[in-house]
């Protein structure tokens, strides 16, 4: 286990049609593990990802289960060609469960089971089209949380994804967010961007879907993962199956500590770090919060290798 090696894997947002082909076409690994995860969910998950609507991979009942094969996958082909063992793991947001697996905690094939209902879920809690996401840019944590303030109205609206200084997501019901993204563009943000999600994650008006996902939960089982994983709801680990359940419900209606979760990771030793999954939205933001941060993508062959003969 290498003391300075951390894995992060990612969540909603890194999902395109097309991900990860290049990287099946020369590792079988890939594919395979797309094929288990179809068997567990009853429908060709591969065949969506490569051939399906850029829509339908962005209804989070669909994207959830895409992201976890996702980083499944590269997490056992980083084991098949004996790539160095991380001492410690953090997932954003759903890549926390990536990351629970990936440790040991729970099955691949039974994760799988939790996030489908989860997307589902949170996808019901809140209609499509009824609440929204919106990442502030370029305006600090103070000033993003007093524009949720200002704008709610009644209705909901919080700062909900910490990811990186002057990177800020917001979420709620899509009315308040728009007023949001106003107040803070009028405070000084530089951009305000709405995401490709299809329900406000991480706000209250997700506490039905924890609520509804409780009982799988407690009926599925955990054990001690054998590779510390950081949290998103307070960025600590934590090494019992029961007080892992409670996290896990926890973290779908609470803001995600992103930026505590690196600094953790550095301060637990590790100064690189693998991104592993499609895409390269964490590496973006661990430079953010921390320019001596070395990290690594690992979704094409050239990436995978060279992150691979690097740490």
């Amino acid at each position: 286990m290498s003391k300075n090696l951390a894995f992060v894997f990612p969540g909603q947002g890194s999902q395109k049609i097309g991900m990860l082909s290049q990287l099946a076409s020369v590792y079988a690994t890939i594919e395979d593990t797309f094929l288990e995860a179809s068997d567990t969910l009853g429908y060709d998950l591969w065949q969506l990802v490569q051939s399906g609507s850029q829509e339908e991979i962005n209804l989070t009942e669909r994207t959830q289960p895409i992201l976890l094969a996702s980083s499944v996958a590269i997490w056992r082909l980083w084991q098949d060609r004996k790539g160095a063992l991380p001492s410690q793991l953090a997932g954003h947001s759903l890549g926390e469960w990536s990351a629970l697996v990936c440790a040991g905690a729970v099955t691949f094939s039974d994760a799988l089971k939790i996030v489908r209902a989860r997307g589902m879920y949170m996808q019901e809690a809140v209609p499509v089209g009824v609440g929204a996401m919106a990442a502030i840019i370029g305006l600090a944590d103070d000033a993003v949380l007093q524009a949720c303030t200002d704008a709610r109205d009644d209705e909901v609206v919080d700062a909900v994804n910490f990811n990186a200084p002057g990177q800020v997501v917001i979420a709620g019901s899509a009315m308040a967010v728009a007023r949001a993204i106003n107040c803070c563009k009028a405070a000084g943000a530089k951009r305000a961007l709405p995401l490709p999600v299809s329900a406000p994650f991480h706000t209250s008006l997700m506490e039905p879907a924890a609520d509804r996902l409780r009982g799988l939960v407690a009926d599925t089982p955990f054990v001690e993962p054998t590779i510390p994983v950081i949290h998103n709801v307070h960025a600590e680990t934590e090494s019992d199956p029961e007080k892992i359940k409670m996290l896990m419900l926890d973290q779908i209606a609470q803001p995600v500590k992103w930026v505590d979760c690196v600094l953790r990771l550095k301060s637990g030793g590790a100064d690189r770090l693998v991104e592993c999954g499609p895409g390269k939205v964490l590496n973006g933001l661990s430079k953010r919060i921390d320019r001596e941060l070395i990290s690594f993508a690992t979704d094409d062959v050239e990436n995978f290798e060279n992150a691979l003969l690097s740490v």
